[in-house]
Order: structure tokens, then sequence, then C-alpha cells
């Protein structure tokens, strides 16, 4: 296979310039999934000689650091408790899962812009707790660091970036109808075969799919837009000049995309926007005794492996009964990680488990099925294992990666809210017996794995290369110093429309001079006459 240039060189710079010296790394807080994807880089990075501090604030879920002794940890302190953070997330639970489904298309959009606007409220309270702690502020900027992680989920990374004076790298996911890429980062994504995430539409579309997705595109920038202004207002007083969010965010020397081609359908590419899907997959390792009993004792029907992420911890016992009940039809054994109330009908086939080791149970060759929510994470486990899926997604990314997954003929899509029993039976027969779904996973796998270099290592590669070269402005486009009517070359049309009218307007007025002198009569032939 004959590699295109730019991935000879990194794949050479990766082991001929490999080594850089230890360098200090700072780290936005992020949180649930984003934390989870982000540790291995961070221990890849520390394994490689560099210092990492991560800013951990006093009230978190997920970012308990206590059992490392490898990061160094910057407390700062909040306003909100983790009751408050907790709520926060019920609340978004209770919106999606019980409530969404009963509204129209209108009542969807205020309900969740109002819920955006809570966030808003509860993130700043992050800010406020960095850049308004004078000894926190004195910690950071003694440290010196050479390249900053920001994750833009809490927004005020990039403040503290443009403070600090340090090149940062953004890593993120997606943002709805892709705004935050193409206002931002100035990345190219034409709705007409770039859907944005949430409207269940994939890159091929027809006449009205391509009608809703441009009107999907257009409302979110509107929507993206006003919601920014509360930022905006936020880095201006900060800076003490005018700044907005989405200039700050521009910044960024690189953009680490937790995606790859096995998952995102094809699109235009700038230099600085990374695709590192997957880039916290690994090989299985051996599952404790127990478990690799259970699993042996499925035979030849094999095991289904079941989660709903980390923030799913209970469901009604309504719905947790008629997911027992599915699985005490099927003949596989099942693994179901739950924390809340266990079904009345669970089955023997089933066992639940406060904790699962997800990947090694999906890397396990005797997994036939993996039953998901449909979170990044965990789409790319089954993707790197090669395992069919069935997706019950319940909010964010969650139904865009599955619809993503089943156009790719690697998942069958069930909605939470309508699910029976039947239903999830006849899904898991489905991707269990059909060979056509082993069949695309694996194909999505083989192109997974089929890279010049593992995605741990390019996010790596890259944050050290803006380390060694003190940022990566000569990757950014030149577009982030033009407005849009610039960007748009409005101002060039209008000149053009100009110059073309005056023209015109000359050529029409000398022939209508032309015309009449050629047309008027002599005074003295008419004399004459």
């Amino acid at each position: 296979m004959k590699l295109q240039p730019n991935l000879l060189l990194l794949t050479a710079a990766v082991l001929v310039f490999g080594d850089v010296d230890a360098g200090n790394v700072l780290v936005w807080p992020t949180e649930g999934s984003h934390w989870i994807t982000l540790k291995p880089l961070l221990e890849t990075l520390i394994d490689r000689g560099h210092n990492v501090t991560v800013l951990v604030p006093s009230a978190t879920l997920f970012m308990d650091l206590r059992d490392s002794a490898h990061y160094s940890i910057l407390h700062f302190n909040m306003s909100i408790s983790k009751k408050d953070i907790l709520d926060l997330f019920e609340e978004h639970l209770k919106f999606a899962m019980h409530e969404m489904h009963h509204m129209n298309v209108v009542q969807k959009h205020i309900t969740f812009y109002k819920l955006f606007s809570k966030n808003q409220d509860f993130f700043l309270t992050y800010c406020d707790g960095v850049l308004k702690s004078p000894s926190v502020m004195a910690k950071l900027r003694q440290q010196k660091f050479n390249v900053f992680l920001v994750d833009p989920v809490y927004p005020c990374g990039e403040l503290l970036a443009e403070v600090l004076a340090v090149p940062f790298v953004m890593t993120q996911r997606f943002s709805y109808a892709h705004t935050v890429e193409r206002w931002c980062g100035q990345t190219p994504a034409p709705p007409s075969y770039v859907p944005g995430v949430g409207i269940e539409l994939i890159d091929k579309m027809g006449f009205f799919e391509r009608v809703v997705s441009l009107l999907f595109s257009l409302t979110q920038d509107i929507v993206a837009v006003s919601q920014w202004k509360t930022y905006d207002t936020y880095f201006t007083d900060y800076l003490g000049r005018p700044a907005s969010y989405c200039e700050l965010m521009g910044k960024a020397d690189i953009w680490l995309i937790r995606t790859y081609w096995d998952f995102e359908y094809p699109r235009p590419l700038l230099p600085n926007f990374i695709y590192v899907g997957g880039l916290h997959c690994s090989p299985a390792k051996p599952l404790p005794q127990d478990l690799e009993e259970f699993v042996q004792s499925s035979g030849d029907d094999g095991i289904v492996v079941f989660s709903l992420g980390s923030f799913i911890r209970n469901l009604t016992k309504e719905r947790s009964n008629v997911i027992a009940s599915a699985f005490g039809q099927i003949p596989q054994k099942v693994f179901w990680k739950y924390l809340g109330e266990k079904p009345d009908n669970l089955a023997p086939n089933t066992r639940i488990y406060d904790w699962i080791p997800q990947n090694d149970l999906l890397g396990h060759p005797k997994t036939r099925a993996f039953v998901t929510h449909g979170g990044t994470n965990g789409v790319y486990e089954a993707i790197y294992h090669g395992v069919p899926m069935v997706g019950i997604p319940i909010f964010a990314d969650q139904t865009d990666n599955m619809v993503h997954m089943k156009a790719k003929g690697a998942a069958v899509f069930l909605n939470f809210n309508s699910l029976q029993a039947q239903d999830l039976v006849d899904a898991l027969k489905t991707v269990i017996n059909d060979p056509s779904y082993k069949e695309s996973v694996m194909r999505l796998s083989r192109i997974h794995h089929d890279r010049p270099v593992k995605p741990l290592d390019e996010a790596v590669f890259w944050i050290e290369y803006v380390m060694r070269n003190k940022g990566a402005g000569h990757l950014r486009v030149a577009s982030h110093s033009l407005n849009w009517y610039q960007y748009h070359s409005l101002d060039v049309l209008v000149f053009l429309i100009s110059i073309l009218a005056l023209v015109f307007y000359i050529i029409i007025r000398t022939c209508s001079f032309l015309i009449r002198r050629c047309c008027r009569t002599p005074k003295h032939k008419s004399k004459r006459e």
C-alpha cells in the first residue's frame, strides 16, 4: 500500500524524532467519558517523561486522581457541590429519557435552549474557580507550561491559554451542526453532505434531507452565536478588552478529534485537524476468574455485553424489567453493568455488575454482541474488537453515533422510550445470526487498525509537535484573520458586480448616444425639403 507523503513524514517523525525534552503539560478539567478518553493520553505523556498537571475542581464525579502518583494535581474551589453536578445531569437525563419523546420539535428546542442556558451558569463556576483565584493563577504562572490540553465541554480553557500565553491543543468529539469547528476552527463542513449531530442523517442525502440539514445548520448557528454572548461578555470583562469565545477557540494550534474514518463520513480537512478516534482502545486482557468462568459457561452461544455508560445509573422499574425479560429469552449469557434496583424478572443467564471490564469483555472471542447507549468510547471499543452492536441511545451524541453505525451495517438502532422486550430480542438475534453485521463491523475494525500510526501515538506526536515548535500557527489557515464577508468573498463580489455594472452602464450610455446621433435628422436637410 502506498502511503501519502504527509503520512510517511508523520511515521518517520514518530520513529526518528519521537523523543522530545521533558515538557510541562497543563490539563483543563473534564468529566465522564471525556476524562476516560483523556487518561490514556496523559499516562503516555507521563511515560515519555513529561510533567502533567491536571486542574481538578473541588466538586467532581469522575476526576478522582488519588490513586495516581504520577499526575501533579492543582485543586481549585467551586461554588457548587457534587450534588449540584449530579442534579444537573439528572435534569438532562430526565429530559432525554422521559420528557423529550412527548414534545414536538419546537418544545424540544425551547427546553434544550433553557437547559443549555442553565449549563452556562454551571460552566462559569469552573472559570471563576481558576481564573478568579489569585493563588491558583500564581501557581500556574510559576509553572511555565509548554502546552495546554483543553476539552471545550467546559469553556474557559481557551481563555486561560490566552492569559498564560501557552499554545493549546483542543480535544473534542463534536459540536451540534459542527458550529464550533466551522466558525471557530474554520474547517469546512458543507451541510449538503456533512450532516449535523442530532438530525439522524447520513452523508448521502436527498433533496428534502438537504433542506433539513441546511435549516438545522442555520438554526444551530443562530443558537450558538446567541449562547456564546454570555462567554463573550465574561472573556471581555476578564481581559479588559473586546474578546470572544470563538476568537479564542480559533487560536487552538491543533484540534484532536476523537473519531476516525471507520466512523466518520469523508469530508474536507484542515492540516491542524487530526482524527484520533479510538485512542483509548487496547488489546483485551485476561478476565478475572469468576468472570471467565461465567463466560465459559455460555458454551457455543457466547455472551452479550450490556452497558448504558457512566451516567445512567438506574432505570425505571418498568424499563429494567423490559430489558431483563428480553435477555431471559436469548441463549447467550449476559453481562449487565447496572447500579439500579435489581429487576424482578432477572433470568439465570443474566448477571448484573456495578462495574465490568468492558474493553476486555468486548475483546473476548466468545462475545457475540454489544448492547450500548452509543457513547463514543463504547462504540470505538466495539469497532476495535469487531463486535456488532444494538444501540439504545439516550442523549448527546449517542443517537448520531448509532446512526453512523447503522448506516455502515454494524448495528441495529432501537428507541429507548418505545422499547419492548421483543424488539430487543429481535435486534439481538439479528446482529448475532445475520453474518452481514459481523462482516460489516470487522470491515470497520480493519479500517481502524489499518493506519500508519496508532491513534494514541499520533495524538502524543502532535502534542509534542506543539511543544517542539512552540505552537503550530503555521498550520492555521489565514481565514482566521478574515471576517465573515471577507471569508465568503462578498466584498470582492460586490466590487466585481459594481465594476461590471459600471461597464454595462458605460456601454448602454455609449450605445444610446450613438443611436441618437445616427438617428438625428440634419437641420440643413430639413430646411431644403
